[in-house]
């Protein structure tokens, strides 16, 4: 399968050849997988990239988060803005929001956590950071145990306006 990568924000206005509506943001999907629920880090991509951070472009929006491989017991899924990133740069992390995505979410079903539902975090809806990328973490809450893997469902908010 071909893969295609851009750094631009995705808009669209459904096939508008007049220009007249709205242009929308896509909706993306990322990967995530937690290694160890019961220990506090950052949350990777896969199982098969361990070192590979899942890391969110500034303006990120976190609309849902989808749990298909479970633990067990409750975490934390959160955020950390990253500045100076970057080849040859010294990065430098700024607050972290440990529970703004998620808070004492079980990890013993699969499921869906959306905005304004139950364990959902402050962030959950709104921009992570409007400036600085953000690092996704995860931290035990109470005794949990084992692996957990899903899917962030996310958009990049920008002034709703197209280019001409």
């Amino acid at each position: 399968m071909a893969r295609s990568t851009t750094l631009a924000v995705w808009r669209s206005n459904g096939g508008d050849q007049t220009r007249t509506t709205t242009a929308g943001s896509m909706l993306m999907t990322v990967p995530f997988y937690i290694a160890n629920v019961a220990a506090t880090a950052n949350v990777v991509v896969s199982s098969t990239y361990p070192n590979s951070a899942v890391i969110l472009p500034a303006n990120a929006v976190v609309t849902d988060i989808t749990v298909t491989a479970v633990g067990t017991g409750k975490v934390d899924l959160g955020f950390t803005p990253l500045s100076n990133i970057g080849p040859g740069q010294t990065t430098t992390s700024g607050t972290a929001v440990p529970a703004g995505l998620l808070s004492a979410a079980s990890t013993a079903t699969r499921a869906v956590f959306s905005t304004g539902g139950a364990n959902t975090g402050t962030s959950l809806g709104n921009v992570a950071n409007a400036t600085n990328v953000v690092v996704i973490t995860s931290a035990a809450n109470g005794v949990a145990s084992g692996t957990a893997s899903g899917f962030i469902s996310f958009f990049v908010s920008d002034n709703g306006q197209q280019q001409n």
